[in-house]
């Protein structure tokens, strides 16, 4: 890695950091073809090294960020989905100062995303329940009404017999 950094005019703890931290790191050029990429990155989106240096970004990133950060000024952020490699990120992009390079810093967030899928889906899931206790309370009542309604109609026609009967009885 010393040698490495030598040859890149890059102090050592730079690197370190570089290779240690958990968002993944990708340098590409303004063709957007990569030129580094650390191991939180490879790791990320599933692949080694060898196979991503020298090849276009979108490829890997499945996005035209790079493209659209360069078409802008070089800054930018964005938010993206990658389901064949079962990830989500938040990138945040932005030129190399005296370079012909673009840094692209690449923060896992697929956790977040399966908690808010998870969280939209648990929402559904409770409005559907809710409905369905709806309708089940509505047809509780109405049939309540309905039972409630026929032994009124019982009662008042059993009440009118026999108010019938003795108005009969207390007529000579």
């Amino acid at each position: 890695m010393k040698e490495k950094n030598e040859q890149q005019n890059t102090p050592l703890h730079q690197s370190a950091i570089l290779e240690q931290t958990p968002n993944g790191v990708l340098l590409v050029d303004s063709k957007t073809n990569i030129r580094y990429v650390n191991p939180s990155f490879r790791e990320m989106f599933h692949c080694s090294g060898e196979e991503l240096l020298n090849r276009p970004a979108a490829k890997f990133v499945h996005s035209d960020c790079f493209e659209r950060a360069i078409a802008v000024g070089g800054k930018l952020m964005v938010k993206e989905s990658v389901p064949v490699h079962k990830v989500s990120y938040r990138v945040g992009i932005f030129p190399i100062e005296g370079e012909d390079l673009y840094c692209g810093i690449f923060i896992d967030i697929s956790e977040e995303e399966d908690a808010k899928k998870h969280y939209r889906e648990l929402r559904a899931q409770t409005l559907e329940r809710a409905q369905e206790v709806i309708s089940r309370q509505m047809k509780t009542a109405q049939e309540i009404a309905r039972l409630l309604g026929e032994t009124t109609a019982e009662t008042k026609v059993l009440l009118v017999k026999l108010m019938s009967l003795f108005k009969e009885e207390g007529t000579p």
